[in-house]
């Protein structure tokens, strides 16, 4: 039996209405406990947090670290290798490169680094879940699970156009868990289905799919009920159509629209708050208002953002023609590939200018979101990384939100236009550290369904990081004094001490088994494996906690 004493702290624990009160902490066997009642129970170790900021530790709801795009990505940037300083060797801990796109042990370093202990990937094809299983167990530190990409996948769409619902429930109640997934991932539904027929995507949420008979709309509505009636913790997370093109906020608005009734997460919202034509760059815009307004006013939705950051970075998507759109623009070198009756994917590299009238209003955009949402309950920091910057560039965006004058300085070094296309320079709301703790851990953690992350009472995870107090809020958060994670002192003072594997979160949902011999047979004649070898086996997780659904 271990305990842990915190003694002293300032916490912030928004999910219990904890607004920098000076408390002690108490964490038995890494789970968080009830102060004891006398002073018979002596700590094996008490950290003296006089003076510092704890809080839960940082949850990452939208990020891409594991996966075929990844490794892809690891292979098509030697430039960034060579730029980067690697991570060297050292005692326990191994050694890794970093850049946009960082080796699956840098990326857990690097997040631990910065008072992370959990993160979630985005955007996995079922078919490849088995060798992400793999890199994930080599992502140390952190706790970690994905989701599921079924918007384009051919089984679903066919079902669907049938209007064979029991079918598709059963059916992705069954690759959930043979996946060992923790959640669903609409990426452009149809368009990526379209984009491999032909080359071409789909506009509308009205658009025909082709052979498949069936649109974006039914897609978003069948697989929206499906996650709700299997009970899942988290909601869709939703990649809209036409994500990156100007005027795609009416697309953002319409699929809003279709989500009513049922739980919406729409994800890298950023990139989907434009105004515009698509064929006259200078009428971009932010329509992040707009949007906002209704968002604000529906309770079923929940964001993150996907704040673009200045500097070189890595596009990766499972959006196939929003890829080659990328390549064709950008003129930079390109990947793409195609996940058979399930997905695709594009890499590209991209520099994100300053000097960049586009660029900078993207920038503006993602910080609108934060500033404009009225319930910092439903919106997540991410960068959608490493698609808008590297998730090491959250200290920098922290210190935006909390300080307008630095906006105001880095308004000031964009082009001018900027300020006739946006409302950023209107805004003086500033974040606290309390709305902090929210957007970075409480509402990540509330939002995916995790009760035992994003809070600091009892039953909690031992996930805390202590930050020192600094007037350089960007420094405070580059740097905790002490990341915390299952009751154990993993960083202090910058300094690994321990390098813990950490958890997949998975799910498995209650299904109709009845519904299997009809999806096996279909399966046996369309996939290049057997179904009998697709699941993959709970001992091949390693260390594994799987999350309870909610009973429809």
């Amino acid at each position: 039996m271990s305990l842990l004493k915190i003694s002293n702290g300032t916490l912030y624990d928004p999910a219990h209405g904890i607004n920098g009160e000076v408390r002690d902490l108490w964490i038995q066997d890494g789970k968080v406990i009830q102060a004891p009642p006398t002073d018979s129970l002596k700590p094996d170790r008490i950290i003296d947090a006089t003076g510092l900021v704890v809080m839960p530790g940082g949850v990452d709801m939208h990020c891409h670290i594991a996966g075929s795009k990844v490794n892809a990505a690891r292979k098509m940037r030697p430039e960034e290798k060579r730029t980067s300083a690697p991570l060297k060797k050292h005692g326990n801990f191994r050694s890794g490169t970093v850049g946009s796109v960082p080796s699956t042990f840098a990326t857990g370093y690097l997040y631990a680094g910065l008072g992370y202990t959990a993160a979630f990937d985005a955007a996995i094809p079922p078919l490849s879940a088995r060798h992400v299983h793999e890199e994930l167990q080599d992502t140390p530190i952190i706790d970690k699970g994905f989701y599921v990409m079924l918007g384009n996948n051919q089984y679903v769409m066919q079902q669907l156009a049938l209007g064979e619902e029991e079918r598709v429930r059963s059916y992705i109640g069954w690759v959930i868990g043979a996946a060992k997934a923790y959640g669903v991932k609409i990426v452009n539904p149809g368009g990526v289905e379209v984009w491999k027929q032909s080359g071409g995507t789909v506009h509308s949420l009205d658009d025909t799919v082709p052979h498949f008979n069936v649109s974006p709309r039914q897609i978003l509505q069948g697989i929206s009920r499906t996650v709700d009636s299997l009970g899942l913790p988290h909601a869709v997370h939703v990649h809209c159509n036409n994500l990156g093109m100007p005027g795609n906020w009416t697309t953002t608005l319409e699929t809003m629209r279709a989500l009513e009734g049922h739980r919406g997460h729409l994800t890298h919202i950023q990139f989907h708050s434009y105004g515009g034509d698509a064929d006259d760059q200078s009428t971009f815009c932010s329509k992040v208002p707009e949007l906002v307004d209704y968002v604000n006013s529906h309770s079923n939705l929940t964001v993150d953002v996907g704040q673009v950051m200045f500097g070189q970075t890595t596009s990766m998507t499972g959006d196939g023609p929003l890829g080659y759109f990328l390549h064709k623009v950008l003129g930079a070198k390109w990947y793409s590939a195609d996940v058979e009756m399930e997905a695709g994917c594009g890499v590209s590299p991209i520099v994100y200018k300053n000097k960049s009238l586009v660029h900078a209003l993207q920038w503006a955009i993602g910080l609108e979101w934060y500033l404009l949402a009225a319930d910092p309950w439903r919106i997540a920091m991410s960068t959608d990384h490493p698609n808008g910057g590297a998730f090491l560039a959250y200290p920098q965006i922290i210190a935006l939100l909390m300080d307008r004058n630095l906006r105001d300085e880095m308004l000031q070094k964009l082009p001018p236009a900027v300020k006739n296309f946006c409302t950023l320079s209107e805004i003086t709301r500033q974040y606290s550290l309390y709305e902090i703790a929210i957007i970075t851990r409480a509402a990540p953690a509330r939002i995916l369904g995790l009760r035992q992350k994003g809070h600091l009472g009892p039953g909690a995870d031992g996930d805390v990081t202590l930050y020192q107090p600094d007037i350089d809020v960007q420094r405070m958060f580059e740097l905790p004094r002490y990341l915390i994670r299952d009751g154990e002192v993993v960083v202090d003072l910058g300094e690994l001490r321990s390098s813990s594997i950490g958890n997949v979160l998975h799910v498995s949902p209650d299904f109709d088994a009845g519904c299997l011999p009809h999806v096996e047979d279909w399966f046996n004649d369309h996939y290049s494996l057997r179904f009998s070898n697709y699941p993959i086996e709970e001992e091949f997780l390693g260390s594994a906690v799987q999350v309870a659904c909610t009973t429809p």
